[in-house]
Order: C-alpha cells, then structure tokens, then sequence
C-alpha cells in the first residue's frame, strides 16, 4: 500500500483483488465510509467537516477518478462484494455509511445485505428505487449541458463541472466513467427487488435531499422513508442535487446524525 500525504487527506493506493484502489482518509474515531456519485470532477472536500469527530474514508468505486478499471463490475451486488474486499483490507469492522447518488444504491445495498456491520446510514439523494411518479433521470439520455443544469443551479459548480474541449484527459477520464456506470445502470437505474429486502436495513438512518433536485426527485423520500424502518428525512431548502456541495448545514447536519449514541 503507498499513502501520499495531502493538506487534508492522506491518499492511499491499494490493490484490491488485483485493482488498483485509490482511498482518501482524514481524522480519527470510528470509521465514516462515504460512497461517491457517478462523477468525480468535483472534490470530496466536504467530507473534511466529519473528521474532527470520525476517521473518514473516502474511496474512489473501480472505473473512476485516480482507481483502476474492473470491467468484472457489472452489478451494484459486485461493488459492494469489492467494498467488503477493502473494508478487510483496511480493517474496518463496523462503520458508519453515507452514500450519495450513486453512492446512495451501493450504501442501501450493503446496508440491507451486511446489516450487523453499519451503524448508522445516510442516503443522499441515492439512485436505486424505481418511483414511477417521480423517476430519477436518466443521464445516458441527457446530453452534457443538459446533465450540468439538472445537478445544480450553483454557477460556480457549474464552472467546475464544464468541460473543458482542450482538456484531452479530462475528455478521456469521463469516457472511462461512463463506460463504467454503463456497466451497472445502462438497462436501468434502479433494482427492482430493492424495495423487496430494504426492511433489512434495520439501522438508524438518515435520508437527505435537496428541494430542488432535479436529478433524483426529492419527492422519492417518501418511498425511501416507507421501506427503511427507522429512518428520518431531511430536506434542504434551495438545494440541488449536489446537496453536499451545495450546503455546509447538510455537512453538519450528517455529521451531528452520526455522532448520536
């Protein structure tokens, strides 16, 4: 394993069943493992605001950012198989769990299948349900302006998430992403039998949204809230779908949430 100091994050590169896994570490006290979304143009630094209280682990999925590729992922079941692999390797027990977009199908996922192992959960605007009445959209039929617009109304991400057309790596590493997310969620977004086994998921948790999302409908809390048994919704005024980015109060709110007894 090769860790390379930052300001804020320690990164460390690990092989994880021969993929190279990049993780973002900060802090101490119990683990906090946050799942990223589909894309990660944007940083995690939000994730900074927990590690006064936990130690937070931020791992990139296989196939995005600075992690090697794994075409053998063709399923959230096989991420969270892979997740399980690093946990091991880190020697994480139990753990809290935030996850968002994304991040949120893969977190609800291991939450209801290794239930004894997350203490709390958090579900950020999270994909995986299918709610007929408020879909979550799909972004392989949204060209990349259009994509941009629905995930915020914040000028400065916007900025940030606009590509660059001289950007040759840029260009390539979300083509890489792409090809990745395709993988798992080109037929659909969403598991048809998650609502089936989600009782499982029996601990306290926390479902956070936006107002103005307009990529995962706020809205879709209410199907989260009926099938989680002990879950609380929080929505955030003014808010898109980067919630996390968005908002410092989201961050605080998670982080006060998680500290509970």
């Amino acid at each position: 394993m090769t860790v390379v100091s930052t300001t804020a994050f320690q990164r460390a590169q690990l092989e994880v069943g021969g993929v190279q896994v990049a993780v973002l570490t900060a802090g101490e006290g119990e683990p906090l493992v946050f799942l990223h979304g589909a894309d990660t143009r944007l940083d995690f630094d939000f994730a900074l605001g927990w590690s006064d209280r936990f130690k937070v682990v931020v791992p990139f999925h296989p196939g995005f950012g600075p992690s090697g590729d794994d075409p053998s992922l063709g399923s959230i079941h096989d991420y969270v198989m892979h997740y399980l692999r690093l946990f091991d390797a880190l020697q994480i027990g139990a753990f809290h769990l935030v996850g968002h977009g994304l991040g949120g199908w893969m977190a609800a996922t291991l939450a209801l299948e290794h239930n004894r192992r997350v203490q709390r959960l958090v579900l950020v605007a999270p994909w995986g349900l299918h709610v007929p009445e408020h879909l979550t959209q799909d972004v392989f039929r949204m060209e990349q302006e259009q994509l941009i617009e629905r995930q915020t109304e914040d000028p400065v991400l916007r900025e940030q998430l606009t590509p660059d057309p001289q950007d040759v790596e840029g260009t390539v590493a979300r083509y890489r992403e792409s090809v990745s997310l395709a993988r798992v969620a080109w037929e659909r977004n969403y598991d048809a039998k998650l609502p089936r086994w989600l009782h499982r998921a029996t601990m306290p948790s926390l479902l956070v949204w936006g107002d103005n999302d307009r990529m995962v409908p706020a809205a879709q809390s209410e199907a989260w809230a009926r099938l989680l048994p002990n879950a609380r919704v929080r929505i955030i005024p003014q808010r898109g779908h980067l919630v996390l980015h968005e908002s410092p109060e989201v961050v605080t709110v998670i982080g006060e949430f998680l500290a509970k007894p």
